[in-house]
């Protein structure tokens, strides 16, 4: 019985390294993956392809969380809102989070090998990006355009999984992922600012300073412009458009929210931009739609 509970505590332990109880990265990695598939396959992906992709992001967002937190095991315990993460506090050893880490990637490969040799190629340099991130914020103050580079490797990857190859309209939509990108985890950095000023720890949050959301909102336009440019060339109609007019609302709402660079408010237009990435999800699925396809 003993041997059951302690079972179940490692693995609780490794859920929580993941952070499988904190879905939100999950979907803002989900999102833009999903905008590629049904782009790429005019509204209907392969489901086998769909598939691999959405286990994938699981498993590629759980292995990040993993890299970061061995990355940032000797910061983790000074900061508040990380010093309790399993790694920092020590309910996990290093070599165990290892272990685990390498599990998932490995789990990550076998999805892959089964897509063509483009997707394949593409993969080895999305793994770079991923395992090389959390590195990041200690050479640069931008490493929220790495995590863009690192989260936004699915689209190509996805464009070459449906159709095997890159048009121009998947590194577009690419550039906008990585847009998006720096505007979340900026926002996400502003909780952490003082923290990460205390460590010595590099942010857009701490680059931006006082201009912080005045850059947001300038990089929110200049993602909303992108993906209108998207839909025009992929020939989208109006679905489609309504879709980014109510995740625009979205983006208001998350300057409303940091008007003060309350931590606590900062981290819920962080968690918002879930509702920002479905809205232009929604549109797309119900653009595709017989009835509303152009």
């Amino acid at each position: 019985m003993m041997n059951i509970d302690r079972f179940e505590n490692r693995l609780g332990e490794y859920a929580l390294l993941m952070r499988l109880h904190r879905p939100i990265g999950i979907y803002l990695l989900l999102w833009p993956t999903l905008w590629a598939l049904w782009l790429a396959g005019q509204g209907q992906p392969p489901r086998g392809v769909v598939l691999v992709f959405v286990l994938g992001v699981v498993l590629m967002r759980s292995a990040g969380c993993v890299i970061n937190d061995i990355a940032d095991r000797k910061f983790d315990p000074h900061v508040t809102r990380t010093r309790d993460r399993p790694l920092a506090a020590g309910r996990v050893s290093l070599s165990e989070a290892i272990a685990l880490l390498l599990t998932l990637c490995l789990l990550a490969f076998a999805l892959v090998l089964t897509q063509n040799t483009l997707t394949i190629q593409l993969a080895f340099a999305g793994l770079a990006l991923a395992l090389s991130y959390p590195f990041m914020k200690r050479f640069h103050s931008l490493p929220q355009v790495h995590l863009g580079a690192a989260f936004g490797w699915a689209i190509p990857m996805a464009y070459a999984a449906v159709i095997g190859e890159l048009p121009a309209v998947a590194w577009l939509l690419f550039l906008g992922n990585v847009l998006w990108s720096v505007i979340y985890d900026t926002q996400y950095a502003m909780v952490d600012r003082e923290d990460d000023l205390r460590i010595g720890v590099k942010s857009t949050a701490i680059l931006f300073g006082k201009h912080d959301r005045r850059i947001i909102g300038y990089l929110q336009i200049a993602l909303l412009a992108v993906l209108i440019l998207i839909g025009l060339l992929a020939g989208r109609g109006g679905a489609y458009y309504l879709g980014l007019f109510v995740a625009a609302w979205f983006a208001l709402y998350q300057q409303y929210l940091i008007r003060n660079r309350e931590p606590a408010a900062c981290f819920q237009a962080f968690l918002n931009n879930n509702g920002f990435g479905l809205t232009v999800f929604c549109g797309l699925l119900l653009d595709f739609l017989p009835a509303g396809a152009p």
